[in-house]
């Protein structure tokens, strides 16, 4: 039972953020610093969530073979390699990284 009532709790906050978003006046939205957060803040998220699937193992910090292949895909950013190649070159490193380690 307990499952429907957090499914429940997450439909009506979802909706309420979603009517919160609606009922904004649009002359607050043309603010430049509510424009600047909305180009960052998804960014920011992105990040995060990205640095918590790489580097943590539930409450504790983990550095292993995904660790170095975001470490190869961000070299290969610097490089300025094309998207393919950096998706490419974390799947060879954390691949066999994990297949060295066993």
């Amino acid at each position: 039972m307990n499952i429907w009532i957090a499914i429940g709790a997450t439909f009506v906050g979802c909706y309420l953020v979603k009517l919160a978003g609606l009922l904004v006046p649009a002359g607050a939205l043309e603010r430049p610093l509510v424009k600047r957060m909305a180009a960052l803040l998804p960014v920011a998220l992105l990040a995060a969530l990205t640095a918590q699937q790489a580097f943590a193992d539930g409450r504790v910090l983990e550095l292993d073979a995904k660790a170095l292949g975001l470490t190869a895909a961000a070299v290969a950013l610097l490089l300025r390699a094309p998207f393919l190649v950096v998706i490419g070159a974390a799947v060879v490193v954390t691949a066999g990284v994990r297949a060295l380690a066993g």
